[in-house]
């Protein structure tokens, strides 16, 4: 993943000490932030004090830091390591192992989908079901991959792991959500058959 053309001046901009244009960054990426943020299962007046802080080091640092191919991936990886930081300093942070966040996300408007399809609800909470016996850090990587579109190269990182862990995180978690989804849905249709038929 690469920097769109506007990124990259702002960077530059920014990395040349002009404010606006890490303004502009933070109105861009503040979004995407929090919402990755809250998924470690902190307040969310953490995650923006977090964020904060690091849109802070990043203009005191400014020359210092160097050019980047992905500026999401820099500041998705920076801020898990805010966060993380918290976390070991409250103590809430047990051997690297993290809480991490299985709800939907409210930008998704489910509430629109749900009211005209009652059939969501129940397959919205399998999901999360599904998701919640995952570990911690195979649910970091599939929101990773599938909601942040971060490359594995990336997103191996982010999370301070090798590509291969990586890899391996997605195939487990991907290899158990179909196993799962098809033993549920295999269930769903005996059911209705027997409902409708027997």
């Amino acid at each position: 993943m690469t920097f769109q053309p506007q990124d990259q001046a702002l960077w530059q901009a920014y990395r040349a000490g002009d404010k606006q244009a890490l303004g502009l960054l933070v109105e861009r990426y503040y979004g995407a932030l929090k919402h990755y943020g809250l998924k470690f299962m902190v307040e969310e007046a953490v995650v923006e004090d977090c964020i904060q802080e690091l849109f802070l080091q990043l203009w005191q640092n400014r020359l210092q830091i160097n050019e980047t191919e992905s500026i999401k991936h820099y500041l998705l990886k920076s801020i898990r390591h805010h966060i993380l930081q918290y976390l070991r300093t409250q103590k809430r942070l047990i051997r690297n192992e993290l809480d991490w966040d299985t709800s939907v996300g409210a930008d998704i408007d489910s509430e629109t989908l749900l009211i005209r399809q009652e059939s969501l609800v129940s397959m919205t909470k399998m999901i999360q079901d599904q998701l919640a016996t995952l570990p911690a850090r195979e649910r970091e990587a599939l929101y990773l991959r599938y909601y942040e579109n971060l490359s594995i190269p990336e997103i191996a990182e982010v999370m301070n792991v090798n590509r291969q862990s990586v890899s391996n995180f997605l195939q487990k978690a991907l290899n158990k959500l179909r196993t799962r989804w098809l033993v549920h849905t295999l269930l769903a249709i005996c059911i209705f058959f027997q409902k409708n038929f027997l």
